[in-house]
């Protein structure tokens, strides 16, 4: 997805003046980007803190900043300046987190974004995008440009089976219909099940939807999704964040509040570091039962 991101913000300079900072990465990445911004593309050093202070200064002077990073170094280690300087004054500053999850493997958990969203919700004026696939990042960045309130971009690994067929973007999408459980997936996650449940029976297998920005407020769930919901009674909800401040309680919330209670509820969710050690992707989202096999087999026992 860091490559879709590259030439959503290529041509989008082509459209509009804006200042990218980098954290002191990027390379064979984001050199596209930085031949066409010149001077605009800023390498701020491993400096997040003030990489934020100053994109907040910019935009209070009229400029559109983007500030990327490793997830954490966006949203962890600046978080007072996220909140002080951003978002308390709503100020048009656009934070990108490369490798949201556990994408980071064995890196551990200092590079791991597992409350990524989830704290940047707290904060007032906060819009997040969490795509599941590559080409939704360019409707994202198009987006994000448009409006001038602060935004968390969560860039992950593309998964997406090559015999899923794509809808235009859309914060919520049906992915794969089914008779069975409804289940929304959150960000990348959604490819892995979408392959895992293509080959079930039509009939019995999940009704599958991908999940793309949060808050609800701004991305309230669809009436055929709320259908459908009301249709199975089981609702599963699937994403590489901690059960805290995550999108699965906050879509319970939202249908509880409106007075739509299905009569089971799963979330699957990270768990931090179940073992203690530090491993693949694919082996934290095993440990978390985050992994396609994992998840269908726990919507039949819960």
């Amino acid at each position: 997805m860091r490559n879709a991101f590259c030439r959503a913000l290529v041509e989008l300079s082509q459209q509009r003046p804006f200042v990218f900072f980098t954290g002191d990465l990027g390379f064979m990445a984001l050199e596209p980007l930085q031949q066409a911004m010149g001077p605009r593309f800023i390498n701020a050093g491993v400096a997040e803190q003030n990489m934020v202070s100053v994109a907040a200064g910019l935009a209070a002077n009229g400029q559109q900043a983007w500030v990327y990073s490793i997830a954490p170094f966006v949203y962890a280690r600046p978080f007072e300046q996220v909140r002080n300087d951003v978002c308390l004054h709503d100020l048009d500053v656009k934070l990108v987190g490369n490798g949201g999850g556990y994408a980071y493997g064995a890196m551990g958990g200092t590079h791991h974004a597992l409350e990524d969203y989830g704290s940047l919700l707290t904060l007032q004026n906060m819009h997040a995008y969490i795509p599941s696939f590559s080409p939704d990042v360019a409707a994202m960045v198009a987006a994000m440009a448009q409006d001038p309130h602060p935004a968390y971009l969560r860039l992950g690994r593309d998964e997406k089976p090559a015999d899923l067929p794509l809808e235009d973007y859309a914060p919520w999408r049906c992915l794969v219909d089914g008779g069975g459980p409804v289940l929304v997936a959150v960000g990348p996650l959604a490819g892995s099940l979408a392959g895992a449940v293509l080959g079930l029976p039509q009939a019995t297998r999940p009704q599958l939807w991908a999940l793309c920005e949060l808050p609800l407020r701004l991305a309230p769930p669809p009436a055929a999704f709320l259908r459908n919901v009301e249709r199975s009674g089981h609702l599963g909800v699937v994403e590489e964040h901690v059960a805290q401040g995550s999108a699965g309680a906050a879509l319970a919330l939202w249908l509880m509040s409106r007075g739509i209670a299905p009569g089971r509820f799963s979330h699957f969710c990270a768990w931090g570091y179940v073992s203690g050690t530090c491993g693949s992707q694919q082996f934290h989202r095993k440990e978390c039962g985050l992994d396609a096999e994992s998840v269908l087999m726990g919507l039949v026992q819960r």
